[in-house]
């Protein structure tokens, strides 16, 4: 299989894994970026099952709403039982690198109040050691130049995304050439930077079941 046919086969069974869980009541979080988007499209199939959803961006929550599922704002909520979402890089500890598409603070916010986050991404996102993939970092577009000095001292090669805005109004610096052996830290030490809104690294509170697209068919990972 490709690599479009490994993203359709998570997605399928991400579908599978919370349709059986489906009540009345039941909250779905929705991320971004195109597993994730692969997952809406399913979604639609069933769309009477689901209730209410929240959206990790305004792109997933206006796909969300062409299938005619429901959208609420993350504050009208009480809970979020499970959160679907896409990942950039794992590794085995289910920490992650996330923010490819610049939805990152949304989707951490909606990750820290989930009952489960599903993960689902195809084999070529589970690494040894993260960083291969540039680390998203969400600035107050004043402290770019000051973040980025910061980022540099930490032993990284920030760039700035040029033309993009992110649904809060911010930028993203993605920093290359940026092995991360300790994501803990790592996350912390980064957000502690002032002018940081969000990191991409989902470490302090990393995804709690992975489906991964594989040749031999989709496996199904714990943290480790």
């Amino acid at each position: 299989m490709n690599q479009d046919e490994l993203k359709q086969a998570v997605a399928d069974a991400a579908l599978a894994y919370v349709e059986p869980k489906l009540e009345n009541d039941t909250v779905l979080g929705i991320g971004t970026g195109s597993t994730a988007n692969l997952f809406i499209d399913a979604l639609g199939a069933i769309k009477g099952k689901v209730n209410a959803t929240v959206a990790s961006s305004q792109a997933s929550a206006e796909r969300l709403k062409g299938h005619g599922i429901p959208v609420y704002d993350l504050n009208s909520v009480d809970k979020v039982d499970f959160y679907i979402d896409g990942a950039d890089e794992s590794n085995r500890a289910l920490q992650l690198i996330k923010g490819g598409g610049a939805a990152l603070t949304r989707e951490k916010i909606v990750t820290a109040v989930a009952g489960e986050f599903i993960c689902i991404a195809d084999e070529s996102k589970l690494v040894h050691t993260l960083g291969q993939f540039p680390l998203p970092v969400e600035v107050i577009p004043m402290a770019r130049s000051h973040v980025a000095r910061e980022l540099v001292k930490l032993g990284g090669d920030p760039v700035y995304r040029e033309g993009v805005v992110t649904d809060n109004g911010n930028v993203i610096l993605d920093v290359y050439n940026f092995p991360i052996p300790q994501p803990l830290t790592t996350e912390e030490r980064i957000n502690n930077i002032t002018g940081v809104v969000t990191n991409g690294l989902f470490a302090l509170k990393p995804a709690d079941v992975l489906l991964l697209g594989t040749q031999d068919g989709v496996r199904t990972l714990y943290p480790e």
